[in-house]
């Protein structure tokens, strides 16, 4: 394995420059702060900025149709996250079209990605329900075809639809035939969310970000607007679920992001650069920042569903460290008086409970480590067996 640092030629180096520029210019502290306050992970005009100035279409290509060299991709993906820019919501707008252009219809397809590229139509994901845990084949939100075949009456719930009230459309997962196996009874429909009968609530997460809980009430929904085969959704789905999970196969090159989650320990690592500055030179407090940094650099550094645990796993783990080499000042917001490192390691904080959920909970995916990396069994759940008395 190569870990020789990237030279840039001339050419990247003035990319990398442009790029840090131009996001200095539209990522301002006001957006910074009012994305902190409001936990939306998404601000309109920062994303179209960057959809006009032609980013969003150069992430989403590959190299070979006019995207981002792999050089470019990686520095792309550094600075967007070093600016602290508000951009959750686009990894997941541009997971969901790659899946609309793999097996959406030509007119669904041109009806909706052109826009998506300009920033103008955001998608999000409707999987979990308020029952189903992170076992989303287990769907039970109904789609039942009207007679003529022409459209389809969708009614169910669904949690967590995060970005639902900035997107235009959600990539919803349905269930077509009860009666069928769950793998084989699923259906998926890109669903304009202005459509009559979709109602979305607000839900505020322990770390002040906002999600959804949508519900859809005799929602009626062209048949255009479904994506794959009825009843082949779980095809359609295990694609972006794989990317999601960060399971797709690797470029040979080592420049694509290691895992998921890595742009939040981004923000862990600056948060431990601040603290150093502020909190005193004891052995100690020497020992315990070094530990943090040792463990950001292994998380950083470990690859696919294991750096997804690695990541979210350090940030639960060093945040309250953190916090505690601060003192009680460290539990004080940024741009409150008195706030230790103005507020940053409680901000990282209460992001590093969400990080071990979002697209799946640690759980999940070390159960997924030990049945697909390591060959183990299927967990067992069941009650333990009772020694004879």
């Amino acid at each position: 394995m190569d870990f020789s640092r990237v030279q840039l030629s001339e050419d990247d180096q003035a990319f990398r420059d442009e790029l840090r520029g131009f996001l200095r210019s539209i990522v301002t502290d006001e957006v910074i702060r009012r994305d902190r306050e409001t936990g939306e992970n998404f601000d309109e005009a920062v994303h179209l900025a960057l959809g006009a100035q032609g980013y969003l279409g150069a992430d989403f290509e590959t190299e070979a149709d006019g995207g981002f060299t792999a050089v470019r991709r990686r520095i792309w993906e550094l600075e967007i996250g070093r600016a602290h820019a508000p951009w959750f919501h686009w990894p997941t707008t541009s997971m969901v079209a790659h899946c609309l252009r793999q097996f959406g219809s030509p007119q669904l397809q041109d009806e909706v990605l052109p826009q998506v590229l300009t920033g103008h139509i955001r998608l999000c994901l409707g999987y979990t329900e308020p029952e189903g845990g992170s076992d989303v084949a287990t769907c039970k939100t109904r789609a039942v075809r009207e007679a003529d075949g022409s459209s389809w009456v969708i009614n169910g719930s669904k949690m967590f639809t995060s970005n639902a009230q900035n997107a235009q459309y959600v990539f919803l997962i349905t269930n077509t035939d009860p009666d069928a196996p769950k793998h084989q009874s699923l259906t998926m429909f890109l669903v304009p969310l202005d459509t009559p009968g979709i109602e979305i609530q607000p839900l505020r997460t322990v770390d002040g970000d906002r999600t959804n809980i949508t519900y859809y009430s005799d929602v009626r929904v062209a048949d255009r607007f479904r994506v794959g085969a009825v009843n082949g959704g779980w095809a359609v789905l295990r694609e972006a679920l794989n990317a999601e999970h960060g399971t797709v196969e690797r470029g040979a090159e080592g420049l694509q992001k290691l895992a998921t989650m890595t742009e939040h320990l981004l923000l862990l690592a600056e948060a431990v650069d601040h603290i150093a500055a502020v909190a005193g030179d004891e052995d100690s407090v020497r020992y315990r920042l070094g530990r943090a940094i040792a463990r950001v650099e292994a998380a950083m550094s470990t690859t696919d569903m294991f750096g997804r645990v690695a990541n979210a796993q350090t940030m639960r783990d060093v945040a309250p460290d953190l916090m505690d080499l601060l003192g009680t000042a460290a539990s004080l917001p940024a741009g409150v008086e008195g706030a230790a490192d103005d507020g940053g390691a409680e901000y990282i904080y209460r992001l590093a409970g969400p990080t071990g959920i979002y697209g799946g909970t640690l759980e999940v995916f070390r159960n997924m480590i030990a049945q697909h990396a390591l060959g183990l069994g299927r967990p067992n759940y069941s009650p333990p067996a009772r020694r004879p008395a």
